[in-house]
């Protein structure tokens, strides 16, 4: 197959991307799926918690509520259908005190209005559940759950390049013209495009912004503004006493300093919310006391010894420090005006949980 012999343009092969790519590869169309680094999901795809939301926090009838709580069903369909390692372990959702009770039931208001089930816990009730939490209420989460993101993202670019869709690393997308119909992917340094199809989905996550605002065509209006904020985990280089996530009432960007769990069992906290101007995954260790402290919250026998800086990831948000939380923003020709182009803004959490809706979303849209 000629490199521009496509029925569709995928670029971005994170979670979402091969998502989309497989999506569109299953309804007959053949597929050019490109990413500028060496590997799929080399960034926000590997550094997040890997975590199956329930679609708690999200206003209702927002995009992330409606593709959070839908793409939830169709992701552990799929995992178990293709035997991608995961677990429903449930979380809870804790007050350290009386003052936060009404957050909680806020949340709870929330989840309520969006079919999510979450079940209100006193504070004896949630220490059967985790003997160690210390806290006077909690909400438990039964559907939240853990996967292997990477597990996942290789069985839906099988699935992808088994009906006709083609992965190709290490090309990054420079710009994007329009000619006879078609959208043309140009590479740096290339006098030529590679690639024309008359679909283009522009996947791009931390650089969708600057590859809309080279696409030909589409009107500047259409691409919002892009913050960045970074969040960084640490490990714990030893045992924990519990068996469930374990999350703080939220906290202005993020979901608060939370324990998660990796399916080996082994924990990490975080991420927390620092507001960057670029893309920089560098840990700064003096962030280490902050995250003593919000752990202890959690466990107040933690040993700080044993809290070690692993990862961090950044989050390409549509709204900024002291700003109401933004939504995933899916622009389709309906939109823009532009047929066959769908951009992607602000796909952060929760998009690996709803990254099999947004798929289906996405054929919706160029379909209809």
């Amino acid at each position: 197959m000629a490199m521009s012999d496509f029925d569709a343009i995928v670029v971005g092969a994170g979670v979402v991307g091969i998502a989309v790519a497989r999506s569109i590869a299953l309804s007959g169309r053949t597929v050019l799926l490109l990413d500028g680094e060496r590997h799929f999901g080399s960034w926000t795809s590997s550094r997040n918690s890997e975590v199956i939301h329930a679609g708690i926090y999200y206003a209702v009838g927002s995009l992330k509520s409606r593709l959070c709580v839908s793409g939830k069903e169709k992701l552990y369909s799929y995992c178990s259908a293709h035997g991608i390692p995961h677990r429903q372990v449930g979380k809870l959702i804790f007050a350290s005190g009386p003052s936060q009770h009404e957050a909680l039931e806020k949340i709870a208001g929330l989840a309520s209005a969006q079919g999510v089930d979450l079940q209100w816990l006193g504070a004896d009730e949630a220490r059967r559940f985790e003997p160690e939490l210390d806290c006077s209420a909690a909400l438990w989460s039964p559907t939240t759950g853990i996967v292997d993101v990477h597990a996942f993202m290789l069985a839906m670019l099988g699935e992808a390049e088994a009906h006709d869709a083609m992965f190709v690393p290490n090309s990054r997308v420079e710009r994007v013209s329009r000619a006879d119909g078609l959208w043309y992917v140009h590479l740096p340094g290339e006098a030529e495009a590679i690639a024309g199809a008359p679909i283009l989905v522009n996947s791009a996550g931390l650089e969708a912004q600057r590859l809309a605002s080279a696409t030909e065509g589409l009107d500047p209006v259409h691409v919002p503004q892009l913050h960045l904020a970074r969040g960084i985990y640490f490990g714990y280089g030893g045992t924990v006493p519990f068996t469930h996530l374990i999350y703080p009432v939220p906290e202005p960007g993020g979901l608060g300093l939370h324990l998660t769990l990796d399916l080996a069992g082994r924990a990490r906290f975080g991420p927390d919310v620092e507001w960057i101007d670029a893309v920089d995954y560098s840990i700064n260790e003096s962030r280490k006391p902050a995250f003593v402290a919000g752990a202890r919250r959690i466990w107040s026998g933690i040993d700080p010894d044993k809290l070690y800086a692993d990862y961090a990831g950044v989050r390409p948000k549509l709204s900024g420090a002291g700003m109401p939380a933004g939504d995933f923003a899916i622009s389709g020709p309906e939109t823009h005006g532009c047929p066959g182009l769908v951009n992607l803004f602000g796909i952060e959490s929760p998009g690996l949980t709803s990254s099999l809706a947004i798929g289906e979303l996405v054929m919706e849209m160029l379909n209809s």
